[in-house]
C-alpha cells in the first residue's frame, strides 16, 4: 500500500472574475501533483463557489487559500479580510452548496475579525478490478506455449502446491 505523504499549499490571491480561472487551474494542477486527480473537481468547485461569493459581496477582495492533505482527507480553507462580511447572509446560498457536497466544512472569525471557510473531502479509493493473469510475451529468442487464461480453480490448486 502507497503511504500518503503530508502536503500543504497556500495561495494569496485579490480576487476578480479573472482570478477565479486561474485560481482553480493552480489548485487542480497541485491536487493531481500530489496525485489526487479524484478530489479535482469537488474541490475546485467548492473553491471557486467560495471565491464568487467573496468577489460578489466582499468590500476587501484579498483572500488567502490553503490546501492540507493528511493522507486520508484534503481540507480546503479560504480565508477572507472583510470583517463586514456576514457568512450567515452574504454567503448562506454558498455555503449550502459546500455543505452538500463535502464530507465537512465550517467557518470560523479569527482575532482580525476575517473569517476562514473551510470544507474536506476524504479521498476515495477507486474501484476494485479483479486481476486476470495474463501470458508473458514470448521473446524472439523463445516461443512458449502458454494458456492465456487459467481457471481460478487451477490457480488456486497451483497455489496450495507450492507452484506459484
Amino acid at each position: 500500500m502507497k503511504t500518503a505523504v503530508p502536503c500543504y499549499y497556500h495561495l494569496d490571491v485579490e480576487v476578480s472574475p479573472e482570478r477565479v480561472g486561474q485560481v482553480r487551474r493552480i489548485l487542480a494542477a497541485h491536487l493531481r501533483l500530489w496525485d489526487l486527480e479524484t478530489l479535482v473537481e469537488p474541490v475546485c468547485r467548492g473553491a471557486v463557489l467560495l471565491l464568487k461569493a467573496i468577489d460578489e459581496h466582499a468590500t476587501d477582495k484579498n483572500t488567502s487559500i490553503e490546501l492540507w492533505w493528511n493522507g486520508q482527507h484534503l481540507i480546503t480553507a479560504v480565508g477572507e479580510n472583510d470583517s463586514d462580511l456576514r457568512p450567515d447572509l452574504d454567503l448562506r446560498a454558498c455555503l449550502e452548496r459546500i455543505a452538500v457536497m463535502s464530507d465537512g466544512w465550517g467557518c470560523c472569525a479569527t482575532e482580525t475579525g476575517s473569517k476562514v471557510i473551510w470544507f474536506s473531502q476524504r479521498a476515495r479509493s477507486g474501484e476494485r478490478v479483479p486481476l486476470v493473469p495474463t501470458a508473458p510475451e514470448p521473446s524472439l529468442r523463445e516461443v512458449l506455449q502458454v494458456p492465456r487464461e487459467l481457471p481460478v480453480a487451477a490457480l488456486a490448486a497451483a497455489a496450495a502446491e507450492g507452484g506459484c
